[in-house]
């Protein structure tokens, strides 16, 4: 006996069960319909930013954590609050983000592109006869934002930041000279130098005073002195010394001469660094100035116009190679045919030519410091790794075309 069983209909697949396929199918259809900015172009940015937000917030912390306790461990044993120390982390932030956006971006290049890869989306627009080219674009983007946030960091927000932690970092250490008078310790401002008083009136007189400067190793010279005090100039700090012995000691010799005087004055700032005597740092002038520096700027910085240029260029440069070094991951991500055990092969071909790029980069800023007239040099990292990924591309192209023409013969 035969029983009729009613036929089944399965409903159709909700179009929400495939989104990226439906995205895709859309995509293709508003790429060929010529609009700027497809839905395709914009899951990719979201994508790469979602990845680089999360490897910048990784790769930032660790190196500023690294930078804090450095800091930490200078000025909190030198008795500083530890909201001064915070201050001049947050103002170091800025120099750590400029070294580490450009790794995050090539990582989040590169990791996006596998995992789209993993999960076929790639693979459906190569399907569609989408070219390499076409498909590097919303990574090409993505490149840009990131040169474009690395040029803001590097050209104004690292100067800015630059001058006020040097500004702080005077302040501290001018804080640091007026306190090296400790009653009743030895205090050392920096190699060869010692300082002792037994006692300090609340007027600022300093009793029972010596110093030892050893710093010649010739020479020995030591001060005592029953009273001194402390005075600030506009050429630093300078030590007043009331009622004492000045005793040198020529070491070849050993000859020991004595001189007794009632006043005598001794400069601080050649025995610990202050910041009237302090060489202007390149990194807080602005690009403007290191292009065309002023001679009061050379002579402050105590460097040459072809070192300062170079320098400038180097700001420009670094943002330039960025853009390439990121689009790096995506095209050598795309040389070779689908494997379903991953682009390992791929990824450890990404990581050695950014190496390469890298060690080119760093060999022509080594040539341009040696000589700062060969400035031009350093341009050649980013014109290399720019020829680098179109020859992946159109690689990735030619192994494509094979790949689609083979699974339309069979």
């Amino acid at each position: 006996m035969f029983r009729l069983i009613p036929s089944f209909q399965a409903p159709p697949w909700p179009e929400s069960s495939f989104p990226f396929a439906t995205d895709q199918i859309r995509a293709v259809e508003s790429s060929r319909e010529g609009s700027g900015l497809g839905r395709f172009d914009r899951y990719i940015l979201t994508q790469l930013m979602r990845v680089f937000g999360f490897f910048a917030l990784i790769l930032v912390g660790v190196y500023w954590v690294n930078r804090a306790v450095i800091l930490l461990d200078r000025y909190l044993s030198e008795g500083q609050g530890g909201t001064m120390v915070l201050e001049l982390t947050l103002l170091s932030l800025p120099s750590i983000m400029v070294i580490v956006l450009p790794i995050a971006g090539f990582v989040a290049t590169a990791f996006a592109t596998n995992r789209l890869y993993a999960d076929g989306e790639l693979v459906i627009m190569q399907a569609t006869g989408f070219s390499n080219y076409r498909l590097a674009r919303p990574f090409l983007m993505f490149s840009v934002l990131v040169a474009l946030l690395l040029s803001v960091l590097a050209h104004v927000v690292v100067p800015v930041s630059m001058s006020k932690l040097n500004d702080l970092e005077a302040e501290l250490l001018d804080a640091i000279s007026a306190r090296l008078l400790v009653p009743g310790t030895f205090q050392s401002p920096t190699k060869g130098v010692t300082v002792y008083v037994r006692d300090i009136q609340p007027d600022g007189t300093l009793n029972s005073l010596l110093v030892a400067d050893r710093r010649d190793p010739d020479r020995e010279s030591t001060y005592s002195a029953t009273s001194a005090v402390l005075v600030g100039t506009s050429e630093g700090p300078r030590l007043v010394m009331l009622q004492g012995m000045a005793q040198t000691l020529e070491r070849p010799g050993d000859r020991l001469s004595t001189t007794a005087f009632e006043e005598f004055t001794i400069s601080l700032g050649g025995m610990i660094e202050t910041s009237s005597n302090r060489r202007l740092d390149y990194r807080q002038l602005s690009t403007g100035d290191l292009l065309a520096p002023s001679q009061e700027i050379l002579d402050q910085s105590r460097r040459s116009p072809e070192f300062l240029q170079r320098e400038a260029h180097l700001r420009i440069t670094q943002a330039l190679l960025s853009i390439w070094a990121t689009a790096l991951g995506f095209a050598a991500l795309m040389v070779g045919g689908f494997s379903r055990f991953g682009l390992w092969r791929q990824i450890i071909l990404a990581i050695g030519l950014v190496v390469l790029v890298k060690l080119l980069d760093n060999a022509a800023i080594d040539i341009a410091k040696n000589d700062p007239s060969k400035w031009p040099i350093v341009y050649l990292s980013s014109v290399f790794s720019a020829l680098l990924c179109l020859l992946l591309l159109y690689l990735g192209n030619g192994t494509l075309l094979t790949r689609l023409g083979r699974r339309r013969s069979a």
